[in-house]
C-alpha cells in the first residue's frame, strides 16, 4: 500500500491552525494580508501532507546522486567556471505506491519564502510528525544569498539585491517577492523588486535605468532561462558586472528537460564513470525519459498513453501534455518541436474537505528546495487538473510532515 496515502488516511483529520495562520498573515501587514487573501486565495492549503521517513530518504538519495553526476567533468561545458551555486533549486517528486519519482528539476523554483512562512506559522500547532525542514529557515536563506555573493566577490560587502521578474507586481507569486525584500532589508541590504526592462549595463556594473543605484546581486525569477529576451541583464552577467543567481549556466546543468533523459540513460551514465549504485538509485527514482525525434512518431504514438510530454525548456506545466489526452494534431506539433517524453508517474492523491463539505480528491506533488546539494525544506502542492495551478479550492502550498 502507498505509504503516503496510508499516513494521510491515518491523519486525515489534521489541519493547520487557521487562527495562528491568519494572525501570521496579518503580522506581515494589512497590505500583504489583503494581497494574499484577495488575489491568491488558493496559495496555501489547509491540509498538510504526511510522508514516511523512507520516502524522504529516497528523495534525498536521488538528489544526492544527481548532484554527484552533474559535478562530473563529462557532464558538459556548462558547469565549468561557475562560482555561484544557484539558489532555490526545486526537485519535484510524485509519490505513489512505486516510490518517489523525480519528474523535473527547476533552477528558479518559487515558494521557498512562502513555505518558510507557512512552517513558521504552525510551529505550535501540534500537528503529527515533524516539519521536513532545517531550523531557522530565514537565516538559512539569508546565508545562502550571502554565500552566493562571497563565492564570486569574496569579502566585499553585499549592499544591494534586485529581485527580477517580468512585470513583477502582476506575478501570482508577487507576495513572495515582498517576503524576500523584507528579509533582505531587515539584514541591512537594500532590496528592489524590478522588471528587467529598467536595468542598464554600464562599464562598471548593472544599474537601474536613469539613476546611479548600482545592483550587486540579482535574484533571478525570470522564466527566460537563457536571458535571450533580456540583453542588458545577459550582458552584465556575461561580463561579470553582477552576481546572478540562478544563472543560465545553472539552468543548462540541471533544469533543461533533456537532462532527465541523460539521467535515465544507464549506458551514457556509465560512460561518464557514474557509480553503479547511483545508476540504480536514478533508475528507481526518475521515470525513464527520452528526447523526442521525428523518426519516433509511430512508436511514441503507440505508447502515448503511458507517457508525459514536456518541452525541453518548459516550466510550470506550460506546453506539457499527458499522452492519453493528445489529439493527432497536437502530437504532430510535439514531434516537430523540442520535447522529451517521460514515462508516466502518477502523483499521489489526498482527500481534503473544502469548507467543511464533502471531501474532494486533490493530487499532490512534493518539492525539495535544495542549495549546494543540501535539502533546506520539503513542501507539497495540492491541486486538481493536469499540473499544479494554485487555482484549486483547498489546494496550494501545503506543509509536509514526516511521521514514523
Amino acid at each position: 500500500m502507498d505509504e503516503a496515502l496510508r499516513l494521510n488516511g491515518d491523519c486525515h483529520s489534521a489541519r493547520i491552525d487557521r487562527k495562528t495562520f491568519d494572525s501570521a498573515l496579518r503580522a506581515q501587514g494589512e497590505a500583504w494580508h489583503h494581497l494574499v487573501m484577495e488575489r491568491c486565495p488558493y496559495l496555501f492549503a489547509d491540509a498538510p501532507l504526511f510522508i514516511a521517513p523512507a520516502q524522504l530518504q529516497q528523495m534525498r538519495e536521488v538528489i544526492a546522486a544527481v548532484e554527484r553526476i552533474v559535478k562530473l567533468p563529462g557532464w558538459g561545458d556548462a558547469n565549468s567556471g561557475i562560482s555561484a551555486k544557484g539558489v532555490f533549486y526545486g526537485y519535484d517528486f510524485h509519490l505513489n505506491d512505486q516510490g518517489a519519482h523525480l519528474i523535473e528539476i527547476n533552477t528558479n523554483a518559487g515558494g521557498g519564502f512562502l513555505n518558510a512562512f507557512l512552517i513558521d506559522s504552525q510551529r505550535g500547532a501540534g500537528l503529527p510528525g515533524k516539519a521536513a525542514a532545517v531550523e531557522n529557515l530565514e537565516q538559512v536563506f539569508l546565508d545562502m544569498f550571502r554565500n552566493e555573493w562571497r563565492l564570486v566577490r569574496g569579502a566585499a560587502p553585499l549592499k544591494s539585491i534586485a529581485i527580477v521578474d517580468e512585470q513583477p507586481e502582476a506575478q501570482y507569486l508577487y507576495p513572495e517577492f515582498l517576503l524576500a525584500k523584507d528579509l533582505f532589508e531587515r539584514a541591512g541590504i537594500a532590496a528592489h523588486i524590478v522588471d528587467p526592462a529598467v536595468l542598464q549595463a554600464r562599464d562598471d556594473g548593472l544599474y537601474f535605468s536613469g539613476n546611479d543605484n548600482k545592483i550587486d546581486l540579482v535574484y533571478n525569477r525570470l522564466t527566460d532561462f537563457s536571458l535571450q529576451q533580456h540583453p542588458a541583464l545577459r550582458q552584465a552577467y556575461q561580463d561579470g558586472l553582477v552576481v546572478l543567481t540562478p544563472s543560465p549556466s545553472h539552468y543548462a546543468c540541471y533544469a533543461d528537460k533533456r537532462n532527465l533523459a541523460r539521467l535515465t540513460d544507464a549506458d551514457g551514465l556509465r560512460s561518464l564513470g557514474v557509480d553503479e549504485s547511483d545508476i540504480a538509485t536514478l533508475h528507481l527514482g526518475i521515470p525513464h525519459t527520452i528526447v523526442v525525434r521525428p523518426d519516433m512518431e509511430e512508436s511514441l504514438w503507440a505508447e502515448r498513453k503511458s507517457l508525459f510530454f514536456k518541452p525541453n525548456s518548459g516550466y510550470g506545466g506550460k506546453g506539457a501534455y499527458r499522452g492519453e489526452k493528445l489529439t493527432r494534431r497536437v502530437f504532430g506539433e510535439i514531434m516537430q518541436g523540442d520535447y522529451v517524453a517521460q514515462k508516466l508517474a502518477p502523483p499521489g492523491e489526498l482527500s481534503v474537505c473544502v469548507n467543511g463539505d464533502v471531501p474532494v480528491s486533490l493530487k499532490c506533488d512534493v518539492r525539495c528546495y535544495v542549495y549546494d546539494g543540501q535539502v533546506q525544506l520539503v513542501a507539497a502542492r495540492l491541486y486538481q487538473g493536469q499540473t499544479t495551478n494554485f487555482r484549486t479550492p483547498g489546494g496550494g502550498f501545503a506543509l509536509v510532515r514526516v511521521v514514523e
